[in-house]
C-alpha cells in the first residue's frame, strides 16, 4: 500500500497514474469489498440509501422508474453515502438504458434505435447521443447500457426495433457514431449483446443462434470489431443466449480469446440480466448456482446483475476457487471508474436537471432524426405529397393513427401518452385547411372488427384516407400491454397482427384513395399494401415528435430521405429476405422466375427476394447520378478505392439522397455474399444543384475468412457498384486486387 505526498492514500491522489491507483486501491481491498464492486445495487428511494448499501460500495447502480429530478436527487445522495460511509469512499458507476434517450421520467424521447439507423446519417445520431449525454450527465447518470450492435437477420425477433438494421457495415457505421457521441459528453457506453444474439432459432427471444466460425466473424463480429477498435468503449454487455451450443456468457473462448485477445477490448464486461444465473437454469451448462458463478467470472464477465457473484466469497474460501480471476475482474472494473474520473467528482448537478432535460433544442433534434428516418417506399402517381386544395376532408384510421409508439426501452407506460400522435401532428401541421377526423377502425392485436364499419362510414364522408397500422410495443420493465413487438414479444408471423389487414382491405373498397402508414418496430408483410394502396411509407418508432414528423411528411414540409436498412417480406414464409445473402441461396442456375407448374428452383407460389430491398427510399425529387470515376482500376493490399460520382438534383424540392457504395467479390474460394454495403453518404442537394460525392474504401475491407479461417484478401477482380439502393445499381466497375493480404 503506497502513499501520496500528502499522506493520503495513493489511489486518492489524482495526478498519480491510473494503473497504479487501482493497484494501490485493490490492495487495501478484503475479499467481500472486490466481490461488492463485481455486483449492481439498483436504489430507487432517497430515503433508504443507508438501509440500502448498509456501510458497502458495490461496480455499479441503477434506477429506472423515478423521474430525471428524483433520480438526480437520488444518485447525488447515494454517492456521497458511499463517499463518506464507507470503508475505502468507491464511488458508484451509476447506469441506465440509453438506447433512444435515456430512461429516466420526462428525459427526450428520441427514436429508437431502428428509425435510427434508417437516416443512414451517422453523424446525425452522434448528436443525438450527446444531447442524451447532456441529460446523463446532469442526472448523474456515467454509463448508458447501449447501443445494440446485434443484427436484425429474424423478423419474427421482437427486438428488431433495438437494432440499427440487417447490415454488419452499416450497424458499426451507426454504432461509432453512437458511441462517440455519448463518450464526447463523459458517458461510458456498452455495446450488447456479445455475442451473435440476433438470430435466434425460430425468431425466439432467448432461443440460441446458429452458426459456425466464418459467419461468426463475417457477420455477427464485424460490428464489435469495428466499435471496439474505433471508439474503445469501456464496457461491453454478455448475451444470455448461446451460440453453435456454447452459452456465450460462460465462455472463455468467446468472453476472453475473442472478445480480449482478438478484438483488443480492455475494459469490463457486464452481464445482461440472469445471464450468469442461466447457465444452471435454461442452458443446463452446469449444476449449481455456485458452478455458474465461478465459470462466468473465469470466462471473463466481470460485473454481474443477478444474485449468484453472493456466493463468490465461499467459493474462494472453501472451494479453491482462484482469486486471480476476482482480481482480474475487480480491477478493469475499478479502472473504468478511474478513466471516468469518478473517484474525484462522481456528482450530476441536480440543480440543472430542469434547464437541461428535454428542453427545446432536444425536442427539436429528436424531430429532426424522426424527419430523416422516415421511408416513402410507394407514391403512385404522385400523390405526395397531400393536394390540400383537393382533400378538403381527411379520415385518419387505423390503431396507430392516434397513438404515439416509443418501443421497448423509452421510460413511457403502456398508454404512451407523452408524445404527438398522427392524427394530433396532421391537426398541427394542417390547422384550418382541412377537416381531419380520426376514428381507430380496430386494434393492433385482436380478432376484433367490430368498429371496422365506422372506419369505413368515416372515409365514405371523407375525400382521402389515411391509414396507420403496424405494431406496439413497451418497455417491458413496466408491464407492457399486449404488446406484439419488443424483447420477450416474438411474433410466429409476420403478417399484420389482429384485424389490421382487414381494415386495410375494407377502407381500399370503399374507393377512396388510400394512404398508408406502416408505425412498427419491424418490417410487416406489406404485399397486399403495395399492390393496392396509392401510397405507402415506413415510419419506425420515432419518438414524441413521431406525428408531427409524418404530418410533415405527408404535406410536403419535409422531404422523406430515410432508406431501408431493413428489407421487407414477401411473405413470412419467405424470410430471411436481407439483401447480403449468398449466390447459392436464392439465386437458381435456371432461374426465370417460378410458377406453379414450374418452379424453376424457387418456391411454388412466389419468389424468393425481398418486397422493398435494403437501402430503398423514394424522394419527392428525382436525383440523377452521373460521371461515376475511380481513382485506379488495379489496387494493392494497402490501397485504398476512390469513388466519385455526380448526383444532380432534377426536381423541384430540395432534398438528401444517400449514395451507396457495394462490392461483390467476382470469384472466391469460399462463399461470399452478392453484394455487400461498404460505403454510403447522406447529402443534402438544392433543387437543381449538381455536387460531386467521394467515397473510399481500403481494400482490407474486400477480406474474406478463407478456408483455414485465415483473413484474407484474395487477389482478382471485385465489382464495385454506385446507386441508391441495393437493387438499384447504377454504375459497375470492375477493379483487380493483385496482391495477397493476410
Amino acid at each position: 500500500m503506497a502513499l501520496a505526498d500528502d499522506g493520503k492514500p495513493l489511489y486518492k491522489d489524482k495526478n498519480a497514474p491510473i494503473g497504479q491507483r487501482v493497484e494501490d486501491l485493490l490492495s487495501r481491498m478484503t475479499l467481500e469489498e472486490k466481490v461488492w464492486q463485481m455486483q449492481n445495487k439498483p436504489n430507487s428511494n432517497i430515503d433508504e440509501v443507508e438501509k440500502t448499501f448498509d456501510g458497502r460500495s458495490f461496480g455499479t447502480t441503477h434506477e429506472m422508474g423515478k423521474s430525471a429530478q428524483e433520480c438526480a436527487d437520488i444518485f447525488y445522495k447515494t454517492q456521497q453515502y458511499v463517499l463518506n460511509n464507507t470503508r475505502l469512499g468507491i464511488p458508484l458507476l451509476t447506469t441506465a438504458e440509453g438506447i433512444q434517450g435515456i430512461l429516466q421520467n420526462e428525459c427526450t424521447l428520441f427514436p429508437h434505435a431502428i428509425a435510427q439507423g434508417s437516416t443512414f446519417n451517422p453523424a446525425l445520431i452522434q448528436r443525438m447521443a450527446e444531447a442524451a449525454g447532456d441529460e446523463a450527465r446532469v442526472i448523474g447518470i456515467r454509463q448508458v447500457l447501449s447501443p445494440v450492435l446485434d443484427i436484425a437477420r429474424e423478423l419474427r425477433w421482437g427486438r428488431v426495433e433495438e437494432t440499427f438494421g440487417e447490415d454488419p457495415y452499416l450497424i458499426a457505421e451507426m454504432g461509432i457514431g453512437f458511441v462517440r457521441g455519448y463518450q464526447n459528453i463523459g458517458i461510458a457506453c456498452m455495446p450488447k449483446h456479445f455475442v451473435a444474439h440476433g438470430t435466434p432459432r425460430g425468431g425466439l427471444n432467448c432461443a440460441h443462434v446458429s452458426g459456425g466460425e466464418r459467419e461468426l466473424w463475417s457477420l455477427y463480429l464485424y460490428p464489435f470489431q469495428r466499435v471496439i477498435q474505433e471508439t474503445k468503449p469501456l464496457s461491453v454487455m454478455s448475451a444470455y443466449s448461446a451460440y453453435d451450443g456454447v452459452a456465450t456468457a460462460g465462455s472463455a473462448y468467446y468472453m476472453t480469446d475473442i472478445l480480449r485477445g482478438k478484438l483488443g477490448f480492455d475494459g469490463y464486461v457486464y452481464s445482461d440480466w440472469g445471464s450468469v444465473e442461466r447457465l444452471k437454469s435454461f442452458h443446463y451448462a452446469v449444476e449449481t448456482p455456485e458452478e455458474a458463478a465461478q465459470m462466468s467470472v473465469e470466462a471473463g464477465v466481470d460485473l454481474n446483475v443477478d444474485w449468484t457473484y453472493e456466493r463468490l466469497p465461499e467459493l474462494v474460501k472453501n472451494a479453491g476457487m482462484d482469486i486471480k480471476y476476482i482480481d482480474q475482474a475487480v480491477r478493469r472494473i475499478l479502472t473504468v471508474k478511474f478513466k471516468l474520473g469518478l473517484f474525484d467528482d462522481p456528482f450530476g448537478e441536480p440543480e440543472k436537471v430542469r434547464s437541461v432535460v428535454r428542453n427545446a433544442e432536444k425536442v427539436a433534434l429528436a424531430k429532426e432524426i424522426a424527419d430523416e428516418s422516415v421511408i416513402l417506399l410507394k407514391n403512385e402517381n404522385n400523390i405526395l405529397p397531400l393536394d390540400l386544395d383537393k382533400y378538403k376532408k381527411i379520415a385518419v384510421v387505423g390503431p396507430n393513427s392516434n397513438q404515439t409508439v416509443y418501443g421497448d426501452y423509452s421510460w413511457t407506460g403502456s398508454d404512451t401518452k407523452e408524445g404527438v400522435t398522427l392524427y394530433q401532428g396532421l391537426q398541427n401541421v394542417i390547422g384550418k385547411k382541412a377537416v381531419i377526423n380520426q376514428v381507430d377502425g380496430c386494434d393492433w392485436w385482436s380478432q376484433n372488427t367490430s368498429d371496422i364499419k365506422k372506419a369505413v362510414e368515416l372515409v365514405k364522408r371523407s375525400d382521402i384516407a389515411i391509414v396507420a397500422v403496424g405494431t406496439r410495443s413497451t418497455y417491458l420493465g413496466r408491464g407492457p400491454n399486449k404488446s406484439t413487438a419488443g424483447e420477450g414479444f416474438d411474433l410466429s408471423s409476420l403478417d399484420l397482427p389482429g384485424r389490421q389487414q382487414d381494415l386495410l382491405k375494407a377502407i381500399k373498397a370503399t374507393g377512396k384513395p388510400m394512404i398508408v402508414v406502416l408505425i412498427a418496430g419491424k418490417p410487416m408483410v406489406m404485399t397486399w399494401a403495395k399492390e393496392n394502396a396509392d401510397a405507402v411509407l415506413a415510419q419506425w418508432y420515432c419518438g414524441e415528435q413521431q406525428g408531427n414528423s409524418m404530418a410533415d411528411i405527408l404535406v410536403g414540409n419535409v422531404n422523406p430521405s430515410g432508406k431501408l436498412n431493413v428489407s421487407f417480406p414477401y411473405s413470412t414464409g419467405n424470410t430471411p429476405c436481407f439483401y447480403n445473402y449468398l449466390p447459392t441461396d436464392r439465386e437458381q442456375q435456371f432461374d426465370s422466375g417460378g410458377s406453379y407448374e414450374e418452379p424453376r428452383g424457387h418456391y411454388i407460389f412466389e419468389k424468393p427476394y425481398a418486397l422493398w430491398n435494403f437501402g430503398y427510399g423514394l424522394s419527392y425529387t428525382d436525383f440523377r447520378f452521373s460521371n461515376c470515376i475511380l481513382n485506379d482500376s488495379i489496387f494493392s493490399q494497402f490501397g485504398t478505392i476512390k469513388v466519385s460520382v455526380e448526383v444532380e438534383n432534377m426536381g423541384k424540392r430540395d432534398g438528401k439522397e444517400v449514395i451507396q457504395l457495394y462490392v461483390k467479390d467476382k470469384v472466391s474460394s469460399v462463399a461470399t455474399p452478392v453484394q455487400q454495403l461498404k460505403a454510403f453518404k447522406k447529402t443534402f442537394i438544392k433543387s437543381g444543384e449538381k455536387i460531386k460525392v467521394e467515397l473510399a474504401v481500403l481494400v482490407s475491407e474486400l477480406s474474406l475468412f478463407n478456408v483455414r479461417m485465415d483473413k484474407v484478401v484474395e487477389p482478382g477482380e471485385f465489382e464495385i457498384q454506385i446507386g441508391n439502393s441495393s437493387d438499384n445499381i447504377l454504375f459497375r466497375k470492375t477493379i483487380s486486387v493483385n496482391e495477397l493480404l493476410n
